[in-house]
């Protein structure tokens, strides 16, 4: 009963004229970026933080969850239309997309994306609103050391469920670590790590890092490749809907695609990317039926069943940052930033001290996933005109926004100085082959977990034993140590880089 209660409250808030707008806002930039390759939710959500400065708190949370949603649809289009994946999480959809496309069969492709991602997002917004309040109920419970330990799994299971290498990965969470400590010691007042810089003594700031790695790095990458490798999309799209065939094919897989990516997405590190690869790695293996088009031939269930699992994900990824303030992925991170830049301490009081904030945020998701179904399908035509706009055009427009951007938060040039140094260091990571997500992980988290451990040590006088001693620290550590123990046996390291290298 209070589940309906509050989700009145939460479509009281949604349904304002100037909430509708934030949201539509949200959805359109997010299948907007989500369709231009090499631009994605983190780097576009870096980009317009400082503008969500100027908007109430619940208008601009929204209008960032659109985004990041949006995203995910946006960048199935690509991946059909013109085999460039506009979003990392859509990498799969490639596959046999792209191959329908190319059959003909461009409309059912697309038609299979977008119902799957509108049933899955309606799922997991269902599964964050009916698991928030008695999650935030366990959250309480958290002390310190609790919250010390919880982070320190949160980081291990960022790195277990990154792609890539797991040395590379735990290197950029230490490098992060590292970062959030430039600045002034909260508990002595004491600079650290400012080298005699007086715009150092505040820190780096989260704008500043988030911008330059995702943004300019990405920028510097995309102009490093030939203009010839961005292909442009010529055919008619045409018969939108899916045969009957096509139905009984895709509606296993996108619930099968659903299921994984509700339970992948809260996973610290992991959400949609992981469960988009979990779901196609599973539908290869599920029996192909008689007469079924083979995979990596243009198989719809390769289409439904990665995009359902990327939505679901994308919208459980929000369970850890709303109930106990823990930012489950690099977008999180970013949310985190949005509610500290309007004062809101993300973490199990947000429901109880800003319940239309926390309401008004989950019912926005269900209009969000309604508004996308009606953006997406019928503007195919305008999402494939876009993909032909020069990238030399472009990148000066992004380049100039972001520098707008970094310059409006603190009116300093300094900061924008910064941002071209991190753009530089994005492009270094990229060339590396290492993901940036862990650094802005372990930079959110980094000074999080310090003040956690200080005030840990302080209640207990000193005495480290209060980790293990605590029957909740004790158990998150033990999960942790048993994570690292997993991801170190050789058959389960194999099988990890497999399901990686499937998606590629």
């Amino acid at each position: 009963m209070d589940l309906i209660t509050n989700l009145s409250l939460g479509f009281s808030v949604a349904f304002t004229p100037i909430n509708l707008l934030y949201c539509f806002i949200g959805c359109l930039l997010g299948t907007l970026i989500g369709v231009l390759p090499g631009v994605g939710p983190v780097a576009t959500i870096a980009m317009l933080l400082p503008a969500t400065y100027a908007l109430p708190p619940v208008s601009a949370l929204i209008m960032l969850a659109g985004i990041y949603y949006g995203a995910q649809y946006g960048g199935s289009t690509t991946a059909i239309l013109v085999n460039l994946p506009g979003e990392s999480s859509s990498v799969v959809t490639v596959i046999d997309g792209y191959q329908m496309a190319r059959r003909g069969r461009a409309g059912p492709a697309l038609a299979a994306a977008g119902m799957g991602s509108f049933f899955a997002g309606c799922v997991g917004t269902l599964i964050l609103a009916a698991f928030a309040a008695p999650l935030t109920e366990v959250a309480f419970k958290f002390g310190p050391a609790e919250y010390f330990s919880l982070m320190v799994l949160g980081l291990i299971g960022a790195v277990v469920l990154a792609s890539g290498s797991l040395i590379k990965a735990i290197g950029m969470i230490v490098l992060g670590l590292l970062l959030g400590l430039v600045g002034t010691d909260v508990n002595s007042g004491v600079a650290r790590y400012s080298f005699d810089i007086p715009e150092l003594t505040d820190g780096i700031g989260f704008i500043v890092i988030a911008m330059g790695v995702f943004g300019y790095g990405e920028i510097i990458s995309n102009l490093g490749k030939h203009a010839d490798e961005r292909e442009v999309f010529t055919a008619k799209v045409t018969g939108l809907f899916p045969t009957k065939e096509d139905f009984r094919n895709m509606i296993p897989a996108i619930l099968r695609g659903t299921a994984l990516g509700s339970a992948l997405g809260i996973l610290p590190g992991g959400g949609a990317l992981l469960s988009a690869f979990a779901a196609y790695t599973i539908e290869k293996k599920t029996k192909l039926r008689p007469g079924e088009v083979p995979f990596g031939k243009g198989n719809i269930r390769g289409v439904a069943a990665p995009e359902s699992a990327n939505n679901a994900g994308s919208q459980t990824s929000f369970i850890p940052l709303l109930t106990l303030g823990i930012p489950p992925n690099a977008v999180m991170a970013l949310m985190v930033g949005a509610m500290t830049i309007h004062n809101i301490q993300p973490g199990p009081q947000v429901m109880t001290s800003n319940p239309q904030l926390f309401w008004g945020l989950i019912a926005s998701m269900w209009l969000g996933n309604a508004m996308l179904i009606i953006l997406n399908l019928p503007l195919i035509g305008m999402w494939i005109k876009l993909l032909t706009v020069p990238y030399r055009w472009l990148f000066p427009a992004i380049v100039l926004f972001c520098a707008i951007g970094v310059y409006s938060t603190n009116n300093n040039t300094w900061d924008i100085w910064m941002v071209a140094l991190f753009g530089i260091i994005g492009y270094m990571f990229i060339k590396l082959g290492a993901e940036p997500a862990p650094l802005l992980l372990g930079f959110i988290l980094g000074p999080m977990m310090e003040e956690n451990l200080r005030r840990a040590l302080l209640l207990s006088r000193g005495d480290w034993s209060v980790f293990v001693t605590r029957p909740l620290s004790a158990g998150l550590l033990a999960a942790a140590l048993l994570l690292v123990i997993i991801v170190a046996l050789p058959s389960i390291k194999a099988k990890r880089e497999e399901a990686f290298v499937e998606a590629d």
